[in-house]
């Protein structure tokens, strides 16, 4: 039987095939994950139905001709009008598309559609693996990827996490192919893809400039052509990012870069420390607008959101509230961001307070019905939950040995990459934050545990080989070249 691509080489059709392999891994234990999480749907410990609830509301309300699917006219009208205007418009309009698209105004169809897509979120690290390190190591990072109970959990969770880790995920490999092929047209896209992440969440609104300083800095060129990519990266996220803040100065009547809530998760990022009553500050939205009706002097049946009415100069008074404190005290507060950092890369024991889950291990019993708790199908999930259990404590080790490896292998490569990273290691330390928040940098860190993986491996066999009084080929000794060409 002939191969209906006669023109692909076997190794590609090799590769193909490992990769198909390793994306069913990933829906496996993300479809096994999201059963746990359709159990406990209502629990609001397992899935923040009200944040959900937001964007469906508003996708609701497009697809019934209540509200525009872009604009927000005027935020100061209503608290629906001001929720709408706070956050970016991309989820609401990604729900919508899927509620048109499959006639079902559902969360679990979201659910199945958003899992089914992070099962191949894979590839994309794959690919940043391999651009960067090679073949195997891509190759090992997207089994890892596969099998981590925090990338699955997230991506088994209807919230817009995961769709912005794809598109940064996506951006960062982009990113690297530009610096590699110095192209311009790469660099364009990564910043396409980076502005577009903004229309989900506004958590990357400065990673352009970041990333853009990063490709400057470490692109193996001259200053003509690092200077010509960093600027189509700036344009490319510009094209993107400016559509979202023209709506949301329009619906303030103000300059708002990336809506608001900044103001608001600095606060309630120091509401969150030992130190808060000390300041005032407080932790929960729910506590952060009854803190403001009493300062108001309110009545408790008097309206009031946390950004409705005048949410505009309300969060900007908490951010002046915030930046006091910090310029008070900027030594304990680096000592909170670096908790902070410390908690954003704890995958095993007793999660953070205040950070959310790492994710859950899969078992039977969490994640199969009762009738299926026995035989073949109960041992290999219940094998699939003891490997992710091994693999929570392996994973920051080999992290950050495969740093050390990767700058030894290519360090403008790794530092491209890794610019990513600390930027939601850093930056995103300085407000209150989540372990979902940080879901690209979590994902591109499996890129160097899978690069650690491969080394290990290969000084193991090195070792073996040594004993049986042979020494390895060339062929199992050599790397791919990833270094970046001028």
């Amino acid at each position: 039987m002939s191969w209906p691509f006669g023109n692909i080489s076997r190794e590609t059709r090799r590769r193909a095939l490992i990769c198909l392999a390793v994306v069913l891994l990933a829906f496996t234990v993300r479809f096994l994950t999201a059963q746990f999480i359709t159990q406990h749907i209502a629990n609001s410990a397992w899935f923040p139905h009200g944040i959900y609830a937001i964007f469906d509301d508003q996708a609701q309300d497009i697809l019934d001709g209540k509200a525009n699917a872009f604009w927000v006219e005027d935020a100061l009208s209503s608290p629906r009008a001001a929720t709408a205007a706070v956050y970016p418009p991309g989820y609401s309009l990604w729900l919508a598309f899927i509620y048109s698209l499959t006639g079902t105004r559902s969360v679990l169809v979201v659910q199945s559609i958003q899992l089914t897509l992070d099962a191949l979120f894979v590839l994309l690290i794959i690919g940043v693996g391999a651009t960067a390190y090679g073949w195997h190591a891509g190759l090992v990072a997207g089994v890892l990827a596969a099998l981590s109970p925090l990338l699955a959990f997230n991506g088994a969770t209807p919230l817009a996490d995961s769709p912005t880790a794809w598109l940064v995920v996506g951006g960062a490999w982009m990113l690297l192919l530009a610096a590699k092929r110095l192209s311009w047209r790469w660099a364009l896209g990564a910043g396409l893809m980076m502005g577009a992440s903004c229309w989900l969440r506004a958590n990357a609104l400065l990673l352009g400039v970041w990333c853009a300083i990063a490709l400057l800095l470490f692109v193996q060129a001259s200053w003509r052509v690092g200077l010509r990519l960093s600027a189509m990266f700036v344009l490319g996220v510009l094209l993107l990012v400016a559509p979202v803040i023209v709506r949301n100065s329009r619906a303030f009547n103000a300059f708002v870069p990336g809506g608001m809530g900044f103001g608001t998760n600095l606060w309630e990022g120091i509401g969150e420390t030992s130190r808060a009553t000390e300041f005032g500050a407080i932790f929960g939205d729910a506590n952060v607008i009854e803190q403001e009706r009493a300062e108001m002097g309110l009545a408790p049946d008097d309206p009031l959101t946390l950004y409705w009415p005048d949410g505009l100069q309300r969060d900007r008074a908490r951010m002046r509230k915030s930046l006091t404190v910090i310029k008070a005290h900027p030594f304990w507060y680096a000592g909170v961001m670096a908790r902070r950092m410390t908690g954003m890369l704890k995958y095993a024991g007793e999660p953070v307070p205040y950070m959310g889950t790492a994710g859950i291990n899969v078992t039977s019993g969490k994640c199969l019905p009762l009738a299926w708790q026995g035989g073949i199908i109960a041992l290999g999930v219940n094998l699939l939950g003891m490997l992710q259990s091994v693999l929570r404590y392996m994973l920051l080790p080999l992290m950050l040995f495969g740093i050390y490896l990767a700058f030894r292998r290519d360090w403008r490569a790794s530092a491209i990459v890794l610019s990513v990273i600390l930027y939601y290691l850093v930056v995103g330390s300085m407000l209150h934050t989540e372990l979902r928040y940080g879901l690209p940098m979590q994902a591109l860190l499996f890129v160097f545990a899978g690069l650690a993986v491969v080394e290990i491996t290969r000084k193991l066999k090195s070792r073996g080989w040594s004993r049986k009084g042979k020494a390895p080929s060339d062929s199992s000794l050599r790397t791919p070249n990833s270094r970046l060409q001028s």
